[in-house]
C-alpha cells in the first residue's frame, strides 16, 4: 500500500501529469486509468493516510516526517473539499485558487516519502 500512496501523493504534486492523464486522458497503457477521485480514495478510504495520518506510522508512513507531510496534505485537501464539496469534477478541483496549496503539500510529501525510500 505504500507504494500506492507514494503513486497517488505524486499524481497530486504534478500538474503536467493531472493536465495529460485526469483531463485529457491520455493514458500511458489501454488498461491504464487515474483521476483525481481515485487518489482521494486510496488516501483517505484505503490506506486512511489523510483520514488519521497518525494510524499510518509504522504501517504505511516511515517517520514523524512523513506524518507530518500528510498532515499538511490533509488540510490542503480539507480546505478544498470545505470549500468546492465532494461532488465536482477533476476540473473543478484545479480550477480553484485552493489547488496550487494541493500541489505544493503533495510535493512536500513527495519529496519527504523519497527522501525516506532513498
Amino acid at each position: 500500500m505504500r507504494s500506492e500512496i507514494v503513486r497517488a501523493v505524486g499524481a497530486l504534486a504534478d500538474p503536467e501529469y493531472q493536465r495529460r492523464v485526469w483531463l485529457a486522458r491520455e493514458y500511458p497503457t489501454r488498461d491504464f486509468f487515474d483521476n483525481f477521485t481515485l487518489n482521494v480514495h486510496i488516501l483517505y478510504d484505503d490506506t486512511q493516510v489523510l483520514r488519521d495520518p497518525f494510524l499510518g506510522m509504522g504501517n504505511f508512513l516511515r517517520s514523524a516526517k512523513e506524518v507530518d507531510a500528510m498532515l499538511n496534505l490533509a488540510a490542503a485537501m480539507d480546505a478544498l473539499f470545505d470549500a468546492l464539496g465532494a461532488d465536482r469534477s477533476d476540473a473543478e478541483y484545479m480550477d480553484s485558487p485552493l489547488w496550487q496549496s494541493v500541489v505544493d503539500a503533495a510535493r512536500s510529501a513527495r519529496d519527504v516519502m523519497a527522501s525516506a525510500s532513498a
